[in-house]
This record gives structure tokens, C-alpha cells and sequence, in this order.
């Protein structure tokens, strides 16, 4: 797929991000595109900006839709047919994901399964649901988000990140799976697995939304008291903060810096990306420090969760910016 003048790309997670940088690109060369989100401000907010840059005749649409439920994946589909008045999609991006620290040994259950539900299910559903169409296409390409803590299963030796990243191995080893199966059964059709680093999004800022939490300032005592044992074990020094609102502005600052200032910004991310599909490389790694842990961890994989690996990580890397 050389260009996508003409086409149809299905995207989630729509709403910041990514998502928003892959509709704004996607439809600045003539594809037409249906966003889903859970976030309706922010799918609006998308919509706005992709409407302000489209060509005439581009038709982009919103829908709200919790991946991590197929009815909602289902209905997602049979509405975007229906708007677009197509029998076929030529592009998933299955981007939609939250992230949660919270631990598998004593964090809360239903925080840990609704992270991994919309990580994981939220691909998987989305691929039941859509193959059928890229399928009925000419020419149809899958494009999966892992992470690097789909090869990675940590973001440092303070913290527990057991939900995204069980999620995240399993979007690459599906991904990885499908080459073989779509060369089979549908050769038309290609697929990538994309393995972000730290990328500039509100990825960090949405979950909190997402988890039912709110905004930062709407957090109850129980959970910034749950705050402060994981800046304690993090080796944070908040010994003399008492007031609960000058947690939860720490708290913004992080969501704020992880955004602001990433070593990639979510266009440059989403730029590669598509360069990507034109190239029908079935691995993305996007990010200097994504490559840089791919190395490292290609070299030396018996010591990848050791203390030493973190130094030598952020020897060579941005790592750890936003922490």
C-alpha cells in the first residue's frame, strides 16, 4: 500500500495521541477515516482539528466505543459501514490502550483486568470484528500497538507494570502470528506490530479518566494515600508533604512531562508508522530508546530486570524522563 489516497482507515483510541496524529496525516492524503475513543471531548476535539486540514470530500467520523467490550466493537463496525457506505476497511490501527502500575500480588483485580481488557481484548476484538473487511479489500493492512514492554516487561525496578505489559507480549505475539496466517489465507493483507518507547501523549492523563478516577484533583484520600507508598518505594522524597493536593500537583506535573516533553512526539510517532505500512515492514520500533532496549535486551537478556540494566539503559537513553 503506497498511498492512501481513496482509502478507509478504521482507528482507536482517536481521541490524543497517536490515534489524533494518525487521522490528521491519514486524512491530509485523501484516506477517509472512523475514530473510536471513550472520551467524547476528545474524539471531538480530533474531529475538529481533521476537519479544519482535510481535502474536499474526505469523510472522517467519530464513535464512541469501549474496545474492551466487543458489543461496543461490534456496533463500531457495523456503524462505520453504514456512515461510510462501504463494504470494506483498507487499514486498522488498533492504538487504543491505557496504563495502570498497579500490581498483580496486592494491587486492586478490577484495575489490573481494565487495563489488560482494553490493552489485549481491545486488539483482539477489533481484529475479529474488522479482518472480514480489510479481507474484502483489495488491499488491507493491520497495524497493532504493542510497546516496548512487549519485550519488556518493566519500566524500572521500582515499580510493577504486570497489566500493560502482559497485554502489550501478548499484542506482539498475535501480530507476529498473523504473518504467517494472513500469507496463508489472505495475502492481500499485511501486518505491522508497532513498539512505541516513550512517546509525547495523555496516555497517563486519559487512564486516570478511564480507570473512573477523574481528574488528578478529583482523587479521593484512599488513593493518593496508594500514591505515596509507590513514590515512597520509587524512592521519592515526599517526607515533608502533608497536604494531599500537593501529591495530586505532582502527580499532574508527571502526566504533563511524560506528554510534553518525550524524547518523540505522537506526530513523528504516527509519521513512522505510516511510513511503515508503505514499507510493509511487519516491525515498527519507534523511538531511540525503543532501539536501544531492543539491543540491549537482544545482547544480554539474563539481566534485563537487574539494576545494572537500568544503568546501562540510562547511560544511552532519555529514560526515565517523567518518572
Amino acid at each position: 500500500m503506497k498511498d492512501f489516497a481513496g482509502k478507509l482507515a478504521v482507528i482507536t483510541g482517536g481521541g490524543t495521541g497517536m490515534g489524533r496524529a494518525l487521522a490528521q496525516q491519514l486524512v491530509a492524503e485523501g484516506c477517509d477515516v472512523a475514530i473510536c475513543d471513550v472520551i467524547e471531548e476528545n474524539m471531538e476535539k480530533t474531529i475538529e482539528i481533521c476537519q479544519a486540514e482535510a481535502p474536499q470530500g474526505i469523510k472522517i467520523t467519530a464513535h464512541q466505543c469501549d474496545v474492551s467490550k466487543e458489543e461496543d466493537v461490534n456496533r463500531f463496525r457495523d456503524d462505520v459501514l453504514k456512515q461510510h457506505q462501504r463494504d470494506h476497511i483498507n487499514l486498522l490501527f488498533n492504538n487504543a490502550g491505557i496504563a495502570s502500575l498497579t500490581s498483580f500480588i496486592n494491587g486492586p483485580r478490577d484495575e489490573w483486568e481494565r487495563t489488560f481488557n482494553v490493552c489485549w481484548n481491545g486488539v483482539y476484538f477489533c481484529a475479529r470484528a474488522f479482518m472480514p473487511l480489510l479481507v474484502a479489500s483489495d488491499e488491507g493492512h493491520i497495524i497493532n500497538t504493542s510497546s516496548v514492554n512487549g519485550f519488556w516487561a518493566s519500566v524500572g525496578p521500582s515499580s510493577t507494570h504486570t497489566a500493560y505489559s502482559a497485554a502489550k507480549f501478548a499484542v506482539k505475539g498475535f501480530s507476529e502470528a498473523l504473518i504467517n496466517d494472513l500469507r496463508i489465507n489472505a495475502p492481500h493483507v499485511k501486518v505491522s506490530v508497532v513498539m512505541p518507547g516513550h512517546i509525547g501523549t495523555s496516555i497517563i492523563i486519559n487512564s486516570s479518566k478511564i480507570m473512573g478516577r477523574g481528574d488528578v484533583h478529583e482523587l479521593d484520600a484512599e488513593e493518593i494515600d496508594s500514591i505515596r507508598k509507590r513514590l515512597e518505594s520509587e524512592g521519592a522524597d515526599i517526607n515533608d508533604i502533608s497536604d494531599d493536593n500537593e501529591i495530586r500537583a505532582m502527580i499532574q506535573e508527571r502526566a504533563e512531562n511524560f506528554r510534553d516533553n518525550a524524547p518523540m512526539s505522537a506526530e513523528n510517532a504516527a509519521a513512522q508508522m505510516l511510513q511503515g505500512v508503505k514499507d510493509e515492514r511487519w516491525r515498527i520500533l519507534l523511538g531511540k530508546d525503543a532501539e536501544v532496549l531492543d539491543r540491549l535486551i537482544r545482547a544480554d537478556p539474563e539481566t534485563a530486570y537487574d539494576s545494572s540494566f537500568m544503568e546501562r539503559l540510562k547511560a544511552e537513553t532519555e529514560w526515565g524522563l517523567g518518572d
